[in-house]
């Protein structure tokens, strides 16, 4: 048991708000070409392109499902808190869309708070899962700074890829969408964990170079999305008795430029191999993302599913963590957590698999911009 489960009585002093970071996503049709723009603002990619990709929002009445899940995930952070006794408000914003960064760090100044932590809605180490947080938490204090606005300080919580309230339910969903597929497969099923594709050259500079939580120099997001693999593969193995269960990382949503390399395999391409190779079935777990967003309900529900019935692999996918009650402790642990380190309290950190728990702050050097260097937030 982690010291910090214990640490309610004192409260998550010294931080009086936490908040809720992530990407969002298009509400109505009239949303989702601004939205695009605002995620590619700065590349120009011209607007037929990106009302091109905008075709997969289309398909779902232009509404993205992540704003919607964030309001879940808010609701069940509050309940948490409240029902342990932690009186510490929720705030919410994100870095694309509707409730902005900026104006809910503008609502948190207001309401009198000065010292916040961060749950960036991103498990893992790399550029756009953490370090582009930390840029787009630069750019609203200095926005902020600007107008007048006290002086805030943020600190973003460490990646909980490897907390037990973020593996746990994950092994229970691959569990239960095996059990969905017909029983004649079900033993014979494969694994294929799936998570957003990056650049290589992105993938292998993710993480801090001398912090062997990361697993090797570099390289952390492939080295932590394998460790969970490896958790939860075992833990199925033990469940299902299949000791031999095939698995493997797979990669999915590349949005780049065809002649820059990006992780692979990419999870239709994985489906043709295994069906060539006579996997019966194959089990989808996206252990990349925190929820059922676009890229889980385009990409795997829509899209992979279409390729596998083309090919008559039957196939079955894995729910996300979503507001998973145990997912809520696990935050409310990570704050407790990091309270009393900053307290200067022993504490003991929660992580499961070989890695170990990554690093309260992040370094300078840890996931450089591909593209130039900016400030970052929370860094040492």
């Amino acid at each position: 048991m982690s010291d910090a489960r214990n640490t309610s009585r004192t409260g998550a002093a010294p931080y009086d708000a936490l908040l809720l970071l992530s990407f969002g996503g298009p509400e109505a049709p009239e949303d989702v070409v601004p939205f695009l723009e605002n995620v590619t603002r700065g590349r120009g990619i011209p607007k037929e392109r990106l009302q091109e990709v905008g075709k997969h929002y289309f398909l779902f009445g232009g509404v993205s499902p992540i704003n919607g899940q964030n309001r879940a995930l808010l609701a069940a952070l509050r309940e948490d808190f409240a029902g342990h006794g932690l009186d510490l408000p929720v705030y919410w914003g994100n870095r694309n869309w509707a409730p902005y960064l900026v104006d809910t760090l503008r609502e948190i100044a207001a309401d009198g708070h000065r010292r916040i932590a961060v749950l960036a809605t991103s498990a893992y180490a790399g550029y756009s899962g953490c370090r582009q947080y930390r840029e787009n938490l630069a750019d609203a204090l200095a926005a902020l700074a600007a107008e007048g606005v006290p002086e805030l300080r943020v600190d973003k919580l460490r990646h909980f890829h490897n907390h037990p309230g973020f593996v746990g339910p994950m092994i229970d969903a691959t569990t239960a969408a095996l059990e969905r597929l017909p029983e004649e497969v079900r033993a014979g099923a494969r694994l294929a964990f799936t998570t957003h594709s990056i650049p290589q050259t992105m993938a292998e500079t993710s993480g801090a170079p001398d912090d062997p939580a990361c697993g090797r120099p570099g390289g952390a997001y492939v080295a932590q999305h394998l460790d969970v693999a490896r958790l939860v593969a075992a833990a199925v193995a033990e469940r299902t008795a299949v000791a031999d269960r095939p698995w493997e990382l797979v990669y999915q949503s590349r949005s780049g430029a065809p002649h820059i390399p990006w992780l692979e395999p990419d999870i239709c391409d994985h489906l043709e191999a295994q069906h060539a190779d006579g996997a019966p079935a194959v089990v989808m777990v996206p252990i990349g993302f925190v929820s059922d967003h676009m890229e889980v309900v385009y990409d795997l529900d829509t899209e992979a599913v279409a390729k596998a019935a083309e090919l008559g692999l039957p196939v079955a996918r894995a729910a996300t963590v979503g507001a998973d009650p145990r997912f809520t402790a696990a935050v409310r642990e990570l704050v407790l957590e990091r309270a009393a380190a900053e307290r200067g309290e022993p504490v003991t950190r929660c992580a499961l698999g070989a890695l170990g728990p990554g690093h309260d702050v992040c370094a300078v050097a840890c996931c450089p911009n591909p593209r130039a260097p900016r400030p970052a937030a929370a860094e040492r």
